[in-house]
């Protein structure tokens, strides 16, 4: 299973590059807003920012809602370094413009996935990753692990090489629960990947070892 990190945070995003298991990043202009960075140029070089902090893939979103602008902003993306991912929405032009870079090699992400229907028209596209939203699925009290199990059939059953991206991971068991049915890859933030390392019985048996050693020095 891959971890991603959700977030537009370079020192968050070091962070788990220094961890070791970090596999890439995704991104978006609310994260990007968060951390202060706005206008096209500032946005553009912090995508290539980010692309220097982490050796894996990095997802930047297209703003356009027009298959033309979407392929416009995506090639441009695209340009930037060759880890980009080009991020599109989960709408007819969305699934166009995912065929369109599909077909020119250029990987994808296809975001906003609430349905196995909407999943299975990004495989067909040929999307490299595929984003169901676990987290605002249970916000609606749907259950959103329910969305990946039939993702992932549908997806063997074909054979498909689209990887499901579990997206708006909100903490360590949904993190955990992803990688018990097969999520291929994870994202959220740094404190869903740090707060698997935490369990009190490993807190106290360390303790307990210090301490001993401690007794014969």
């Amino acid at each position: 299973m891959k971890f991603f990190i959700d977030t537009a945070n370079l020192d968050q995003i070091k962070e788990a590059q220094d961890l070791g298991v970090l596999d890439g990043v995704t991104t978006n202009p609310s994260l990007m807003a968060k951390e202060g960075i706005t206008g096209a140029e500032n946005i553009l070089q912090h995508y290539r920012d980010i692309c220097e902090a982490v050796e894996g893939d990095v997802s930047a979103e297209v703003i356009a809602t027009d298959y033309d602008g979407m392929v416009k902003q995506g090639e441009e993306l695209a340009a930037l370094n060759p880890q980009i991912v080009v991020k599109l929405p989960m709408i007819a032009a969305g699934v166009k413009a995912c065929k369109y870079f599909s077909d020119k090699g250029i990987k994808t992400n296809v975001t906003l996935v609430f349905s196995v229907g909407q999943a299975l028209l990004a495989a067909k596209a040929g999307a490299t990753y595929v984003s169901p939203f676990l987290g605002r699925l249970d916000d609606i009290s749907t259950d959103g692990l329910n969305l990946i199990e039939e993702i992932r059939l549908v997806y063997d059953n074909y054979g498909f090489k689209t990887q499901i991206l579990a997206a708006s991971i909100r903490n360590t068991m949904h993190v955990i629960n992803c990688a018990k049915i097969g999520s291929d890859v994870m994202t959220g933030p740094l404190s869903s990947i740090t707060g698997l390392l935490k369990h009190p019985l490993t807190d106290s048996g360390l303790a307990q070892f210090l301490a001993d050693y401690a007794k014969g020095n």
